[in-house]
């Protein structure tokens, strides 16, 4: 559920073919005799999720008799690890597969396939998991599944309470608009000059958690929902973007974001306003002045002018990391059990309840909202209830569009957010740029 993508990533992995090492795939739970392996090697690159996932994984260990060592890998070095363990066949067992990535994984022999494990599992039922989550890891020129819905996450508002307390600005809540916040933006920024304290701030190249929604609230799509195409340079593509465009003219300067970052930015005590993911909390809710951060419903966009929110203009993106196991894996069987307890029912709300994430599993999450304790993250689970969800946006090779619209299209307009029609212009590039990569997919 990170957003910075590496284009080089999987260029040599994707012109190999691994075969597949040992066991058929005719048994669920691992248990049909003494396990070929000591201890299942599982990488991940949230060390937010570590204790969490650790504690569900040594508690499949007691029933399995199999150890597990959960590896933790920044977000960089996971996907060039990975890549250079499916060149040299030394891949973990079980391991997180990302939107961005999982095609290219999929179409590339990499993966285990899980269908016949799912057959004979009845722990899992893919008709209780969100959807979009499930077909993302599902190859569509076979139907075949190669990953299990791990989670699924939604954004919300984060703002600092002392920022706004000492310049006079009320507190944001779960009927503001966007103009609303670019109205309490401008005035802390305003107010603030002297102390560098900026109202928003806006990372431009985390997608998900940022201008992506804004996009929706508007009634444009990044990406159709048949994948086969954007409306991100229509009207309402372009009022989206204009918002963006008057965020940031309040916001802290995109050179100070390079530099800092939203999150440290707003840590520091220099932003009163970010947008960020659920993934997220446990740093904010750890952080020192976490008493100061409190959160609320990503904002609507007011569309029709009725002054409330109604369907389709409040939407908040939601992804969803898969338990994928490697081709070559000593041991299908076991890594599948593993996977199926930590996408099961029980493993899915211990997840919850734990606060590592949100379950893949739908209706699983209502312990999550009360995982941390003095600290209302409420805001996650109600735009379920009372907005809209809209998956990820990706096709067959999102990172070629993606990063090329975030460099030849917007950047331009990012840093120079004065200039109304560089942002007009810049979404009739990102049409041609998403249009012209589809078709050549």
């Amino acid at each position: 559920m990170r957003k910075k993508i590496i284009c080089t990533m999987l260029v040599s992995a994707m012109t190999l073919s691994l075969t597949a090492c040992g066991g058929d795939s005719n048994s669920s739970n691992g248990d049909s005799g003494k396990s070929s392996v000591d201890t299942l090697q599982v990488d991940i690159w949230d060390n937010n999720q570590l204790a969490g996932l650790q504690q569900i994984a040594d508690e499949w260990t007691k029933e399995s008799g199999v150890k597990v060592q959960i590896n933790v890998v920044d977000w960089d070095n996971y996907w060039t690890l990975l890549e250079a363990g499916a060149s040299g066949g030394e891949m973990p067992d079980v391991f997180w597969m990302h939107s961005n990535t999982a095609q290219m994984y999929m179409e590339n022999d990499l993966l285990l396939p899980l269908d016949d494990y799912i057959k004979s599992d009845d722990a899992i039922d893919l008709n209780n998991y969100y959807e979009g989550v499930v077909n993302l890891y599902k190859r569509s020129d076979n139907g075949v599944q190669y990953a299990l819905p791990k989670d699924h996450d939604t954004i919300a508002l984060l703002y600092n309470k002392a920022i706004f307390d000492k310049y006079g600005v009320n507190y944001p809540t779960d009927d503001w608009t966007w103009e609303d916040v670019r109205e309490a933006a401008e005035k802390i920024t305003t107010a603030g000059k002297s102390d560098g304290v900026y109202g928003y701030a806006v990372n431009t190249s985390n997608n998900q958690d940022g201008w992506y929604n804004v996009v929706y609230d508007y009634g444009a799509q990044v990406i159709t929902d048949d994948h086969k195409g954007t409306t991100i340079g229509s009207e309402q593509g372009k009022n989206a973007m204009e918002m963006v465009r008057q965020l940031l003219e309040v916001s802290a300067p995109q050179t100070t974001v390079a530099e800092t970052g939203t999150d440290s930015l707003f840590m520091s005590g220099l932003t009163a306003m970010i947008t960020q993911g659920s993934w997220m909390i446990n740093s904010f809710y750890t952080a020192e002045n976490s008493k100061d951060y409190a959160w609320a419903m990503l904002p609507y966009a007011d569309v029709n002018g009725n002054g409330s929110c109604d369907s389709g203009e409040r939407f908040s993106a939601y992804n969803g990391l898969g338990w994928a196991a490697s081709k070559s894996t000593k041991d299908p069987s076991a890594a599948y059990s593993l996977i199926s307890y930590f996408c099961s029912e029980k493993g899915q709300k211990e997840q919850a309840k734990l606060g590592v994430t949100m379950g893949g599993m739908k209706n699983v999450s209502e312990d999550f909202a009360s995982a941390f304790d003095g600290m209302d993250v409420s805001a996650f689970i109600k735009i379920e209830e009372e907005g809209d969800l809209f998956f990820r946006p990706y096709t067959r090779n999102t990172t070629v569009w993606e990063d090329s619209i975030q460099q030849d299209a917007f950047l331009a307009a990012w840093q120079k957010p004065s200039d109304q029609a560089l942002m007009a212009e810049a979404c009739d590039k990102a049409q041609k740029i998403i249009d012209d990569a589809i078709a050549n997919e």
